[in-house]
C-alpha cells in the first residue's frame, strides 16, 4: 500500500500523572487517536502494579506524582520490564535521560502530544526522526 498508514509500534499506553484535568484529556485525545490507554494512575504504587500487570508499549509519566516517590521511580519500575517512558512535564530532570525515551516540556497541545507520539514510535522502529514537534527531546537510548 503506498500511501497507507505505517503499523504503529506504541498500541498500549499507560498514563501517570497527578493532574486530573491533564490525565483526562490525555487518556480521552488518545482514545480518540486509536490508542489503548490500558491505565491513567496518579500515583508511584498504582503505576508499578500497572507496569507489572499490563502488556504496554509506552508509559507518559510526568515527574510530580501524588504520594510518594516520582516519575524517575515509575521510569525504573518501566525500565526493568524493558517499557520505554516518555516524560510529560514541566521540568524534566537531567537524570530523566537515564531511563526516559524522551521528554516533553508542558504546556502542549494535543496536536503536539500525537506528533510526540509519532516520533516516538518511529524512534522504536529505528528510523530517523527529520523533525521534532515543539517541547519534545528524545534521548539516546543505549
Amino acid at each position: 500500500m503506498l500511501f497507507g498508514k505505517r503499523e504503529r509500534t506504541i498500541r498500549r499506553i499507560a498514563i501517570v500523572e497527578d493532574e486530573p484535568l491533564v490525565a483526562f484529556d490525555n487518556e480521552h485525545l488518545l482514545g480518540e487517536a486509536g490508542y489503548e490507554v490500558v491505565a491513567t494512575v496518579d500515583n508511584l504504587a498504582d503505576a508499578v502494579r500497572a507496569i507489572q500487570e499490563q502488556e504496554l508499549d509506552l508509559v507518559l509519566s510526568d515527574i510530580k506524582l501524588s504520594g510518594e516517590g516520582d516519575g524517575m521511580d515509575v521510569a525504573r519500575a518501566a525500565a526493568a520490564k524493558g517499557v520505554p517512558v516518555l516524560f510529560v512535564t514541566g521540568n524534566c530532570p537531567i537524570e530523566a535521560q537515564t531511563f526516559g525515551i524522551g521528554c516533553l516540556a508542558k504546556p502542549y497541545s494535543d496536536k503536539i502530544l500525537k506528533a510526540a507520539l509519532d516520533a516516538i514510535d518511529e524512534t522504536l522502529q529505528g528510523r530517523k526522526v527529520k523533525k521534532l514537534p515543539p517541547g519534545l527531546r528524545l534521548y539516546e537510548q543505549a
